[in-house]
């Protein structure tokens, strides 16, 4: 069959020739939202009768369990002991906000909600990071999928850079990065995770460090404030040290 004809100018062109094909841009890889939410079990939980803490108790790590069966993300982190301000962390990764939404309503709305002050939250998103070229990491990008190495402890803490930092060039801002990153390469022992927060959350960027050796950290840290680049840097505090637990242990020696 001839191909119909439409007019461009006057002019008669067959209508495949005047609609040329437009190439169609790759699906990006999609990225996750994460959520580091900090956790305060009120003491006066402990003075109700020992059968609706139990009870309370019970519903709670269903919870947690249900979730994590949805093959969503999930991690419990302890903090007693380390700060006095907060009990345990809840680490998770979702490519929904409405499964973050979900969860934190069901967890307010059971027995032990009432009693369970959210004393800080940080919300952020898998992102590429621009000082990393793309061809190094291949057509998969783990920066955009948490995959969690389970180690002992995690150090979380919100990042905020100068503004003096954006106005540099590019070229000296990975100048600086590069030697940070040769300096974290240095300790094999730490792995990070680093997430974004542009215009979601108050800091600009959530840093998570896994490691077994805490002693590892600290020095790693202190080596960084020797780089150039730490002099952008406006605020990093406060900064958590969790230790990975299971969920149902962290309920029981915080005697819910």
């Amino acid at each position: 069959m001839a191909d119909q004809v439409t007019s461009i100018a006057g002019n008669d062109v067959p209508q495949s020739e005047a609609r040329p094909a437009v190439a169609q841009p790759k699906p990006k890889q999609p990225r996750q939202l994460v959520r580091f939410s900090f956790y305060k079990l009120d003491p006066q939980w402990q003075l109700l009768p020992e059968d609706v803490r139990a009870k309370g108790k019970q519903e709670l790590k269903q919870l947690y369990a249900d979730y994590a069966a949805d093959d969503e993300l999930i991690r419990s982190f302890s903090l007693y002991g380390l700060r006095s301000d907060v009990d345990f962390m809840i680490w998770q990764a979702t490519y929904d906000v409405d499964n973050l939404r979900r969860f934190t309503s069901m967890l307010r709305r059971s027995s032990m909600g009432p009693y369970l002050r959210e004393e800080r939250s940080m919300l952020s998103m898998t992102k590429r990071s621009v000082y990393v070229g793309k061809n190094a990491r291949g057509a998969h990008d783990p920066r955009l999928v948490i995959t969690p190495e389970d180690r002992k402890y995690l150090f979380v803490y919100p990042f905020i850079k100068t503004r003096a930092w954006y106005a540099l060039p590019m070229e000296d801002r990975k100048r600086m990065m590069g030697e940070h990153i040769r300096v974290g390469l240095t300790y094999p022992s730490v792995s990070l995770n680093t997430t974004y927060s542009f215009g979601i959350d108050d800091q600009e960027f959530v840093v998570a460090f896994e490691t077994d050796n805490i002693q590892d950290f600290l020095d790693l840290v202190q080596e960084l404030r020797e780089t150039e680049a730490s002099m952008y840097t406006l605020r990093d505090t406060p900064m958590y040290t969790c230790v990975a637990e299971p969920f149902e242990q962290i309920l029981e020696s915080l005697g819910a």
